[in-house]
Formats: structure tokens, C-alpha cells, sequence
């Protein structure tokens, strides 16, 4: 069995099954029960005819089971979801695939399974556009979704029941038509650059933008758009997006790309890509003590200060991380994308460690 960037996974519950987005060989991987042995074959694939091949769309058209460049991918309601990017789409699945290429039963980002145009063809995008949506979350009715390269988040407030449905809801942008990096202008607390991943730290909204280099909290759900957040990591100020702070070495409060991130009990679990490290926040009184605080907790590294892949630019290791792009925390379970490893690590998480 063998990956190729995978960037993102999603276990269902702490003994499966589990699903991964396999990005580079443009497939979806599933498990049905939590893997015990390294290596553990797949029970499943979806676009791709076998185990055995590899292309965008199995090197066809797009279809209700094709898929080019997944990433993103959840438990949606009864079902999954997953970011189809290069598709400029997501597709859900309205109960969870068990067998090998089950076709989707909804796309949203195109009017149907075979269009695959960046905002359906258009300059502009819209609220039933995508393009190049990397990241998707599903929590308490709510449908969020990346839509990296339209530097957004759109969210609907229910899951939506027809192919196209636009969303309710936008971040990152002043409204639906425009898609300026940092909303055309220097950073704020209200734009993005290149959002990826997002999760809810108690009632908090949190998202990576990682081309600026920084996660964005918010203070409970935002119910407008382009609400700003409350506070950012990584970076000291809301105007500031340089790689590490504009260091070369990273310290416990700086981040380069950082990709990925989830939450689990008191912590907030961050994939920092680019430094090759998972950092961890414990959760204060206030998140408003949080703007640019250092990380309690890291994986990865030796230290704070050091950065380089697989640790020294060696070998991989059971302990070593290569531009980790998605981490997802399941009862004791952590599971991170090890994208430039090419592989899934499932590591036992200790909260009170």
C-alpha cells in the first residue's frame, strides 16, 4: 500500500473506519476498521478503478466518483464530505461508503458531477462557487468549507440537500464576488490569504491561513460576514504574515504554513507544514490572552527552534514529521497527513501530557 502527499484524514470513531484523501494519486482511501499494523492494506478506493492506478479523474471526465487533488475530507452528518480541489468542488456522500467506488450523492461548487471549471467558468466567484477548495468541516448542523483559491470560508447553516446550494455565509471577503488575496489590501483580522483547514476549539472558530502565516480564532461562531476574529497565533499583530516572524528558525510562538489544525479536550493541535512540527495550545480563561502566544506542547522537533524535516534532513521515524499537512484528533487518537513522508501516522494522544 503506498501514498503520495496524502493531506488530510478523517477516522469516524476511535476503531474505524477511517478514510484518507491519498492527494497525489488522486484517490480516496478507506479503512473499515482503525489500521493495527503498519502498512495495513485499504478495504476500499474511490476515483480510481483499483488499487493499481493513478490520475486526475482516473484520466477521464469528473464523475460522482472521480476525484483530482482531494484534501480536505469528514464525517458529514451520516455520511462524508471531501474538498474535490482541483475539481473546484465538494462532493458528500449521505451515508458513509462502504464499498469501493460508491458515487457521491451531492456536489457543491458546480451546478453537476461533470462540470469542473474554477468558479463554474467565471473572473468572479459567487456564493455556489469554488475554487481550489482545500478544506471542509462539518460541527452541529454547520457545513464550512476552504475555499482556498477564492481566500475565503464559506459556511452554510444547515447541510445542504441539492447539488450547487449557495453558501449563507462568508469570511475572509467583504461579500460573495470578490476574491482578492487579504481582501486586496495589507492583512487584517477580518482577511485571508491562503485558509485551509478549520475546526471549533470549545464554541470558538478556528482557521489556518497559512500563506499568512498564522491561525485565526474567533470568539464563538460568527453569524456575519466577514466578521473578524479575535485573535491570531503565529504572528504578533494582525498586520504582521511573515514566514516565522521574518526569523529563519522558528520559536514556540512563530509558524511557516502552518496547514492543518483540530482540537481535542483543552487543546488546540496545530500542523505547523513548512517547520516539519505539530504545536499544541491548552486552553486559557480568555482566548483574547492568546494573540501570539507561545505553544505549550510540540511533536515533531527537538525543540522550538528547530525546523528541519524528518528533524536533521534524515530518514523518517516513528517520532520524525515532513511537511505535516493535516491533523485530526479522534477519541485518543491523532491522525496526521505526513505529506512529504508520504504517509498516515496514528499516534495515541494523552491530553494531560
Amino acid at each position: 500500500m503506498t501514498m503520495f502527499g496524502p493531506r488530510a484524514a478523517c477516522l469516524i470513531s476511535e476503531t474505524g473506519p477511517l478514510w484518507v484523501s491519498d492527494t497525489g494519486h488522486h484517490r480516496l482511501l478507506g479503512w473499515r476498521n482503525l489500521p493495527t499494523t503498519d502498512n495495513q492494506s485499504a478495504d476500499w478506493v474511490i476515483g480510481q478503478p483499483d488499487f493499481y492506478h493513478e490520475g486526475q479523474n482516473a484520466k477521464g471526465t469528473p464523475g460522482r466518483a472521480t476525484v483530482s487533488v482531494p484534501t480536505g475530507i469528514c464525517r458529514c452528518g451520516s455520511g462524508l464530505a471531501v474538498a474535490d480541489a482541483w475539481n473546484h468542488r465538494v462532493l458528500i456522500w449521505k451515508n458513509l461508503p462502504e464499498d469501493n467506488n460508491v458515487p457521491a450523492d451531492l456536489v457543491l461548487g458546480q451546478a453537476n458531477f461533470t462540470d469542473n471549471e474554477p468558479n463554474r467558468g467565471s473572473q468572479s466567484p459567487d456564493a455556489n462557487t469554488m475554487h481550489w477548495p482545500y478544506g471542509i468541516l462539518y460541527h452541529q448542523g454547520k457545513l464550512f468549507v476552504a475555499d482556498t483559491g477564492n481566500r475565503r470560508l464559506l459556511i452554510w447553516q444547515q447541510l445542504p440537500t441539492e447539488n450547487g446550494q449557495p453558501a449563507d455565509l462568508v469570511l475572509g471577503q467583504p461579500d460573495m464576488i470578490s476574491r482578492n488575496e487579504n481582501c486586496g489590501a495589507s492583512p487584517t483580522a477580518v482577511s485571508m490569504r491562503w485558509c485551509h483547514d478549520m475546526t471549533f476549539w470549545g464554541d470558538n472558530l478556528v482557521v489556518s491561513d497559512a500563506g499568512n502565516n498564522r491561525v485565526m480564532i474567533w470568539q464563538g461562531m460568527p453569524t456575519e460576514n466577514n466578521t473578524p476574529c479575535a485573535v491570531v497565533l503565529g504572528q504578533k499583530d494582525f498586520n504582521n504574515v511573515e514566514m516565522n516572524q521574518g526569523v529563519y528558525f522558528p520559536s514556540a510562538s512563530s509558524l511557516s504554513m502552518p496547514y492543518g489544525v483540530d482540537a481535542a479536550g483543552d487543546w488546540l493541535l496545530v500542523a505547523d507544514t513548512a517547520n516539519s512540527r505539530l504545536l499544541g495550545w491548552q486552553k486559557p480563561e480568555s482566548i483574547l490572552s492568546l494573540q501570539g502566544a507561545a505553544a505549550d506542547a510540540l511533536a515533531g522537533q527537538a525543540n522550538f527552534k528547530n525546523k528541519g524535516e524528518n528533524r536533521d534532513f534524515g530518514l523518517p521515524t516513528r517520532e520524525s514529521l515532513n511537511w505535516c499537512y493535516g491533523i485530526k484528533i479522534c477519541g485518543q487518537t491523532a491522525v496526521i497527513a505526513d505529506s512529504g513522508n508520504n504517509r498516515i501516522l496514528l499516534w495515541r494522544f494523552n491530553y494531560g501530557d
